[in-house]
């Protein structure tokens, strides 16, 4: 019996026999003597390319949510860069080489390239491009991808694409460990919405396969070939687990009581509405707007998002449905913008700075948005704010929309507004946001980053993103003080949200609602209850 330790994404076990994953894409040929039939071969492939990139996005938003259905988005756009096709071509024209050697080559190059850049958004195309090399690649050699395992295991890697992982049966994938990876990595993004363990950073070895093996995702280890009496062990643990799971789903997320923290999903498209209406959430507490503008050649007009938020509050009934506006720029791209290249994009031109500059844009979603209200319970989140000064802009531009829906003689209700806390300067004039608006959402990755001067898409940098900072736990207590102080309530829905060790300590802050993705709510659920029966929760 052997133990690795990894980086845990999911407090969850899994027990089951390895299956070590290997990559099938293989170059035989280097050197091509018609350079015009290998141009020919790499433009088909690039339209193949395309179609699995659109393909693994659908299957993706169902399977997973739509935050992995926007890397695929991403690695389309990579198929279809200009940039990168004129260096595959160079290759071919120039060296003499296969459209296979070639991409290889230059994605190769252009992520390097990449990766030695200190942008976070930039940094992270670099995972992108390999993927969609990789793609080209694979049509290009005719090789079969690997579908992963024929029978339910825990599938061990060097890594893991996002491709890779959502083309194998999602019955099939237990868990899944690599050696490469961050905690905010694709891999982990991945984990965390299908709601599957997984261990990064773990020296994995190829001759593990077909060995048994337990994950365990509370401990952040893997444990090889365990004795028999421990596999019994956690087998009943994983009994447990499981009853645990389906209980959860059955149970109200307000827990009745009037004074406990109010639970609710994150969402990206209409179709998890079903799956937010089993899991009996308090309401959905960010709807990620964004996603109707993604993936797209043009933009979605009023009518068809009021159509789309109109679906999201009647599916939901009475039960709230807070929808962030748009919040485009930094690493969500659509073209139709035509946003210039940013030398840091991740502090640029996005979410509402963008807005307040392209106030036809804004105006168009606010109005879909007041139409969509007179169906449901319907609070609005503005993301990305720094100043009183947006808030003061915002709330404007809302009287005005309502002013003139009004005249039109359109139905409204009164609709909550609330701001993103994602930064350091709306944390520190919290009391004053506090008097403009009717709750906060903090935006934990992002007010993690900007305030520990970590890129938290770089793993080497993966132990100064640390929630447990000192200045993170004052200014989240700033955040809700200030809050509460002016009657504003306050809810989390980053990705402290879903990190369990954390829940107690929350609750105990005062935080008023957390709104996590999916998969990763039977264990917030288990960790508020068991935060109830605490000792130290006793404000609650």
């Amino acid at each position: 019996m052997k133990q690795f330790n990894g980086k845990t994404i999911l407090d969850k076990i899994a027990i089951g026999k390895i299956y070590f994953y290997r990559k099938q894409n293989v170059i035989r040929r280097y050197r091509a003597k018609d350079a015009a039939r290998e141009l020919e071969r790499y433009e088909k492939a690039k339209a193949e390319a395309l179609e699995t990139c659109e393909r693994m996005e659908e299957k993706a938003k169902k399977e997973a949510d739509d935050s992995v259905g926007e890397i695929f988005a991403a690695q389309a756009m990579i198929c279809m860069d200009e940039e990168f096709s004129g260096l595959v071509s160079d290759y071919i024209n120039k060296a003499g080489m296969t459209a296979e050697a070639a991409v290889n080559l230059a994605g190769n190059v252009y992520a390097e390239r990449f990766e030695s850049m200190e942008d976070a958004y930039i940094k992270d195309r670099a995972a992108d491009i390999k993927d969609a090399a990789g793609y080209l690649i694979e049509y290009l050699t005719r090789a079969d991808a690997n579908a992963g395992p024929a029978e339910p295991a825990i599938v061990v890697a060097m890594d893991l694409t996002p491709a890779e992982t959502v083309r194998m049966e999602r019955e099939n994938l237990l868990g899944f460990v690599t050696r490469n990876g961050s905690f905010h990595s694709h891999t982990a993004i991945l984990a965390r919405s299908m709601g599957t363990p997984a261990l990064l950073g773990v020296n994995v070895n190829p001759a593990w396969h077909g060995k048994t093996a337990i994950l365990d995702g509370e401990k952040g280890i893997l444990i090889l070939d365990p004795e028999e009496s421990l596999l019994e062990e956690y087998q009943k643990k994983l009994l447990l687990q499981e009853k645990e799971a389906e209980e959860s789903e059955k149970e109200e997320s307000g827990f009745g009581d009037g004074k406990s923290i109010r639970l609710c999903a994150n969402i990206g498209d209409v179709c998890d509405l079903d799956k937010v209406k089993r899991s009996n959430v308090a309401g959905i507490g960010l709807f990620r707007s964004e996603f109707l503008f993604l993936s797209r050649k043009k933009m979605p007009g009023e009518e068809e998002q009021f159509r789309i938020y109109k679906q999201v509050l009647e599916a939901m009934g009475e039960r709230n449905v807070t929808i962030r506006t748009l919040d485009i720029g930094s690493d969500k791209k659509a073209d139709y913008f035509h946003l210039e290249k940013e030398e840091n994009p991740a502090l640029g031109y996005r979410a509402v700075r963008l807005c307040l500059r392209r106030k036809d844009v804004f105006k168009t979603q606010l109005r879909a948005l007041y139409r969509a209200s007179a169906y449901g319970n319907l609070s609005i989140l503005f993301p990305m704010i720094t100043t009183m000064g947006e808030v003061e802009e915002i709330k404007a531009l809302c009287k005005q929309v309502r002013e003139e829906l009004r005249a039109e003689g359109t139905e409204l209700k009164q609709v909550p507004l609330g701001i993103m806390i994602e930064t350091p300067a709306a944390a520190l004039i919290s009391d004053l946001l506090a008097d403009e608006v009717d709750f906060f959402s903090i935006g934990t990755n992002d007010l993690m980053q900007y305030t520990l001067a970590a890129d938290r898409e770089n793993a080497r940098l993966d132990a100064l993103f640390d929630p447990s900072h000192p200045a993170i736990v004052r200014l989240l207590n700033m955040i809700v003080n200030n809050g509460h102080a002016k009657g504003c309530k306050v809810c989390i829905c980053g990705e402290l949200g879903a990190d369990v060790s954390r829940t107690e300590e929350l609750m105990r802050m005062g935080i008023d609602e957390i709104s996590v993705s999916l998969p990763a709510l039977p264990g917030v659920r288990r960790a508020v209850k068991r935060a109830l029966n605490s000792e130290n929760v006793t404000s609650l």
